[in-house]
């Protein structure tokens, strides 16, 4: 009985993720062969529901406006679907989904897991979750088992893994699911914001060298958001956030500390990873100004969770079946911790785009060309 319900479960997952786009090719010529995308839930588009996690969004009212619960962490898609939207790919599937089996990879996988952050530490307590250098090693296993069949010689390989873009966005849990969270991590009672930092960069600095030495070249690094912005920061803080946008200050210190490395880590790694681009997304100053100036980017509420409870919405994350806000549209954040889907949309517009305004040292678009 219960191989049977797994071998309906594999058929009916297998059906969704092709129906709704992931079998889908593009009608325009892409602007690069294949989008792979690493991180944590901002972007997992249904990696954890595939493992022993309590990091899950499988369910209602998640994916309302995507059609069904994927296990995005989001009413619809996310940045990372609307990025591969404008490169001219499909949305790409989860790695753990029977699709990702079956269906011809070429045009990438997502590797993205909630709670995963740069410390393999981080999360622990919501169980399993697959770590930046477990997605790493996942990668690896998709070249070896499933792109290397595709190609005829190496070299062939080679220069379509130099084509392709990579995208990071990595580091937001190591600090909401481990340094903000002294009772059950210790890493704030080692290290002080700077230092901490400076682990967090070497860690990812290592984990980008091992991605450049299985062919990746052309990788994007998306900077952490104002974290002391989001629901759940603003629920603990019991109002006194110090700051006129609302905002938790020290929180957002601490996040500008890791940003300030992280856009700077492309200089160091351009000279010691010969071939290698980098550009940096930066997410803080993008979304800080959705938070601070709402209007100006045609929403309305930008410090409540549309789906959540207590204050501001960020006691908790979205429940099963809870009844969210109607006018999602007019959110910023969709639950405690995450951006609706038109903030998610704003944001891939202003990164994945013909303006450099917030990446550096190039746009996007500019980046697919080199």
């Amino acid at each position: 009985m219960t191989s049977s319900i797994q071998f309906r479960e594999f058929l009916r997952d297998i059906f969704k993720l092709v129906w709704f786009g992931y079998g889908q090719s593009s009608n325009h010529q892409p602007l690069a062969p294949a989008f792979f995308v690493f991180g944590d839930s901002l972007v997992d588009c249904g990696n954890n529901n595939y493992i022993p996690t309590l990091a899950r969004a499988d369910y209602l009212p998640y994916g309302i406006d995507f059609g069904f619960p994927t296990g995005r962490f989001c009413n619809g898609r996310t940045v990372a679907d609307y990025g591969a939207m404008y490169l001219g790919l499909p949305l790409l599937p989860p790695f753990f989904a029977p699709v990702s089996i079956v269906h011809n990879v070429l045009r990438g996988l997502n590797y993205a897991s909630a709670a995963a952050g740069i410390l393999e530490e981080t999360g622990q307590h919501f169980g399993a979750r697959t770590s930046f250098s477990g997605q790493v090693s996942q990668f690896e296993m998709t070249i070896e088992l499933k792109l290397r069949p595709f190609f005829q010689n190496p070299e062939d390989l080679r220069k379509y893994l130099a084509k392709s873009i990579i995208s990071i966005n990595i580091g937001s849990n190591d600090y909401i699911n481990n340094y903000l969270m002294p009772d059950r991590y210790s890493s704030s009672k080692i290290y002080s914001g700077e230092d901490y930092a400076n682990l967090l960069i070497k860690t990812l600095s290592a984990q980008i060298s091992r991605l450049y030495s299985l062919g990746a070249r052309k990788m994007v690094l998306g900077g952490t958001g104002p974290l002391g912005c989001i629901p759940s920061q603003l629920f603990m803080v019991n109002g006194n956030n110090n700051n006129k946008s609302g905002c938790v200050t020290k929180i957002n210190n601490l996040v500008s500390l890791f940003n300030s490395r992280l856009k700077d880590l492309p200089n160091t790694l351009n000279t010691t990873l010969p071939g290698s681009f980098f550009i940096y997304q930066n997410i803080y100053d993008l979304f800080h100004d959705m938070v601070v100036n709402p209007s100006g980017y045609g929403l309305v509420i930008p410090d409540k969770a549309c789906c959540g409870s207590g204050r501001y919405g960020g006691a908790s994350t979205c429940l099963p079946l809870q009844e969210p806000c109607l006018d999602r549209n007019q959110y910023v954040f969709w639950d405690a911790f995450h951006p609706t889907e038109i903030a998610n949309k704003i944001i891939a517009e202003n990164t994945f785009s013909n303006s450099a305004k917030y990446s550096y040292p190039i746009s996007l678009y500019e980046f697919t060309k080199l």
